[in-house]
């Protein structure tokens, strides 16, 4: 269908669109308009990234200055869904403008997925892929090539040279699959492809740490212009990949292997000396000039780069103790002796980088700032020297990124020693943890850099921890309910099990026997009433290890298996994927499955359990992060410091969030339908935290059930979802405002109506402008449903979420007020005064 947001012409792949798409792209549009950030929440399975892509693309084509729109997802499976869903819009703009546009649309993931080598892509590890495709690659070993010597190249990436470099791709919208067969048909590398033609794309998808991992970002996204669309889709875990991507960690074995990897190191130079002095004498004049002129045009197949190193220092000379080859790798050596030294310490240790750094000066005399350019003098050192076998210089890479990182920062980073593995642990095993508590430092070059940067998700509530947490100001912060014409989920909040003992996750109570068997009748008696796939998240793996073994002594689990197939997510992937392959091949031949998970474990990610492969989804305990953790502590009390952000109203939205995500993955569509069961007393009090669309469905009569109340209202409502839906309410054409309340989506009239309304209330002057005109969602069916009995003429019955109930009947045109919304509306079109 076809429509206008304001000025723009709006090509949407589909005979018909939500509400709250249209809402959802109405904001979109104001904050593009406005060059700021914004902060969006779109209930799950209602088309968000279709919605976006359509306005996103139409505001390409309709402005002079094409800005690129940088979409970031987490996982391979949803960037293969949004080329899936680009590619499709492609092709109904070609269809619906009868010509075809000039646009690319490309993706870009790791060496590992798109690599066409015979050999290399055989390998099962990304790193050991990636030091292979260098080996292969690198602009020395092309070198070598032409010089005549007998050395290895990869032939789809030398054919790359022989073609224009903004045509390596025709125009179109590629897939991961696409890229493939073209680079497989034409010999050329997929990889290097995609990483070249990224200036000359409309559209880019790759992953967060394309951009927000400043290690990678810097060879990746560094030619992106100021004026591209950046958006982070799935976005409610991004504080916690910022802080990942500047976050390392040491342990006496990497600390052991660097120091070999700077003994190989010191062999090489020494070779080097011999056969061909002159290189490093001007690797030297280079490093003399500074890193800028070092490194001006960094290769491509650049394999180390800096963590982090500020414009200003790329402009200063490398500091003269670490210039020669043999005194940085001197350096190198004592720096990690004195890591040595620090790690004997037999209690627990946290300091700011200024402590360690000074601590460090008084014992080594290593100052601070040589310390700060020994990332970026180990790259260069490494292309000086022409060393292919990457792999094994890792662990010395990872000691120059701890140099880097501890030299640059003085606040938002913490050093916190541990020498036992656990509390109990007799023999020590320590880890040195350089951990980031400020997770706006990864990411602010992102929002200095694009003017528009897009926060969205399906669970991102409460919408304004974020812009605290990363320090930006949002023009826009929306959530957006979900319009339904029936109650196609039912969230409900167990506190106690049928013998009416409070059930809960606390630390206190989790062992006791009382809560661990009332929690195994809940599961019980789900399994019994469930259809086909039931999903259940526990708190953390030991949690769940510990209740299943209790349960298996209580003769629990026996009982289950009468009615369903008992599967369990492993911290190990390969077991994972086996248990969902297996869950799934039951949910399709048999009586089902029960799949017990784990809260921020792969399947609450990024699985999807749409349709029968998820009806019920039971939350058991409610997913609190360890709060003992020495990391989480430092945290807790940075947030609180610089961004007054109370440690209790973090851990909550932090549990919360989670819980979110994992009822989440049961509802994939609006003709889709679950149960979705939060059990613990904690969570009678934190569904204000949870997103709208979920939290409006929750009355009060949901809430502090007992495990027999629940077990009656979900017997009830699957009885009812399993009615034949009556759709001739949504086909009726809407007349009043009332009429599209009712829809849960509209055709290409209903939404003009809609927009006529939008442009009656304005006129009147009601409300806030802008909100009106980005759809209006408080009068969209976000917090009813409809239950339609008849046709024309025949009763209604909107049923509210706190539980009122409004009669009607089919065709009234009356709205609440008694005004005839038809009659107004086309006194408004014809000028006259309806005041």
């Amino acid at each position: 269908m076809r429509f206008m947001i304001d000025d723009l012409e709006v090509l949407f792949p589909y005979p018909r669109i939500y509400p709250e798409q249209h809402a959802y792209m109405s904001d979109l549009k104001r904050t593009l308009d406005s060059g700021g950030h914004c902060v969006l929440e779109m209930p799950s399975g209602t088309g968000k990234t279709v919605s976006l892509l359509s306005l996103i693309v139409a505001y390409q084509m309709h402005m002079p200055e094409k800005r690129k729109l940088i979409y970031c997802s987490r996982t391979m499976s949803e960037i293969e869904k949004a080329l899936a869903e680009l590619k499709a819009l492609m092709k109904y703009r070609t269809k619906e403008l009868g010509y075809t546009e000039e646009f690319r649309g490309l993706g870009l993931t790791s060496r590992k997925n798109l690599c066409l080598h015979p050999s290399v892509k055989r390998e099962k590890s990304g790193s050991v892929v990636d030091a292979r495709c260098r080996s292969l690659t690198a602009g020395f070993v092309k070198e070598k090539k032409e010089r005549g010597e007998d050395v290895d190249v990869c032939i789809y990436h030398e054919n790359l040279d022989l073609l224009d470099p903004s045509n390596l791709i025709p125009p179109g919208v590629f897939t991961l699959d696409n890229l493939l067969q073209y680079g497989e048909a034409h010999k050329q590398c997929p990889y290097f492809s995609a990483r070249r033609m990224m200036p000359w794309c409309n559209v880019i998808i790759y992953s967060y740490h394309y951009l927000l991992d400043p290690k990678i970002a810097d060879r990746v996204s560094k030619e992106l212009s100021k004026d591209c669309i950046v958006v982070f889709d799935e976005a409610h875990n991004i504080d916690n990949v910022c802080i990942e991507s500047l976050s390392i960690d040491l342990t006496e074995d990497s600390l052991r292997k660097a120091t070999r990897g700077a003994a190989n190191l010191e062999r090489k130079i020494e070779d080097m000396k011999v056969n061909d002095e002159q290189k490093l004498q001007d690797e030297y004049q280079k490093l003399v000039q500074g890193l800028q002129d070092a490194d001006t045009a960094r290769a491509e197949e650049q394999f180390m780069s800096n963590p982090v190193l500020p414009d200003d220092l790329l402009k200063e000379a490398v500091p003269g103790n670490i210039r020669r080859a043999e005194h940085f790798v001197a350096f190198l050596k004592r720096f990690i002796e004195y890591l040595k030294t620090r790690m004997k310490v037999l209690h627990v240790i946290q300091e700011t980088p200024p402590s360690f750094l000074g601590h460090l000066k008084e014992y080594t005399f290593i100052e601070r700032k040589p310390l700060r350019f020994c990332a970026e003098r180990l790259t260069s050192l490494v292309r000086t020297l022409e060393l292919t076998n990457i792999e094994d210089y890792q662990p010395l890479q990872e000691v120059a990124t701890f140099a880097t990182l501890l030299a640059t920062y003085d606040t938002g980073f913490l050093l916190i020693l541990e020498p036992y593995e656990t509390e109990t642990a007799q023999v020590p095993n320590p880890i040195l943890h350089l951990t980031c508590l400020d997770a706006a430092i990864a990411i602010k070059p992102v929002f200095e850099r694009f003017s528009s940067v897009v926060i969205t998700s399906g669970t991102i509530s409460p919408l304004d921890m974020y812009p605290k947490m990363l320090a930006f100001d949002a023009v826009v912060q929306e959530s957006y309910s979900m319009s339904l014409s029936r109650k196609s989920f039912l969230p409900l909040i167990v506190t106690k099990g049928s013998d009416q003992t409070t059930i809960t996750s606390g630390f206190q109570v989790r062992s006791d026997p009382n809560v661990v068997r009332n929690y195994g009748n809940l599961l019980y008696e789900f399994a019994k009433l469930t259809p086909d796939g039931l999903v259940v998240f526990f708190p953390s793996y030991l949690y769940m290890e510990m209740i299943i073994s209790m349960w298996q002594a209580m003769g629990v689990l026996d009982r289950i298996w009468q009615y369903k197939l008992l599967l369990v997510e492993t911290p190990d992937a390969q077991e994972t994927s086996l248990a969902l392959e297996t869950y799934r091949t039951a949910c399709e031949n048999g009586k089902g499955a029960c799949l017990l998970c784990v809260a921020r474990g792969k399947v609450s990610e990024g699985i999807d359990f749409d349709h029968h492969f998820g009806r019920t989804v039971l939350c058991m305990g409610a997913p609190f992060q360890y709060t003992e953790s020495r990391i989480l502590k430092a945290r807790l009390e940075f947030l609180r410091e610089n961004y007054h952000i109370k440690e209790q109203d973090f851990l909550s939205f932090d549990a919360m969030r989670h819980a979110a995500q994992c009822l989440g993955r049961v509802l994939r569509g609006k003709d889709d339908y679950g149960i979705m069961v939060l059990a613990d007393r904690r969570f009678q009090k934190k569904r204000g935290q949870l997103p709208k669309w979920i939290g409006n469905m929750i009355p009060d009569s949901q809430t502090a059930l007992s495990t027999d109340a629940a077990v009656g209202m979900a017997k009830k409502f699957l009885r009812d979802v399993a009615q034949p839906l009556n759709t001739v309410w949504n086909e009726r054409e809407a007349k009043t405002e009332k009429d599209l309340l009712a829809k849960d989506s509209w055709s290409p009239k209903d939404l003009e109506m809609h927009q006529k309304f939008m442009r009656m209330k304005k006129a009147e002057g009601g409300g806030d402008e802008g909100r009106e005109m980005a759809g209006a969602m408080d009068y969209l069916p976000t917090e009813r449903y409809v239950e339609v009995q008849g046709i024309s003429g025949g009763p209604v019955r909107h049923i509210e979420a706190n539980g009122h109930v409004q009669e009607g009947t089919v065709g009234d045109d009356f709205d609440e007020e008694g005004f005839d919304d038809a009659a107004l509306l086309e006194a408004a079109e014809q000028g006259m005064d309806t005041s």
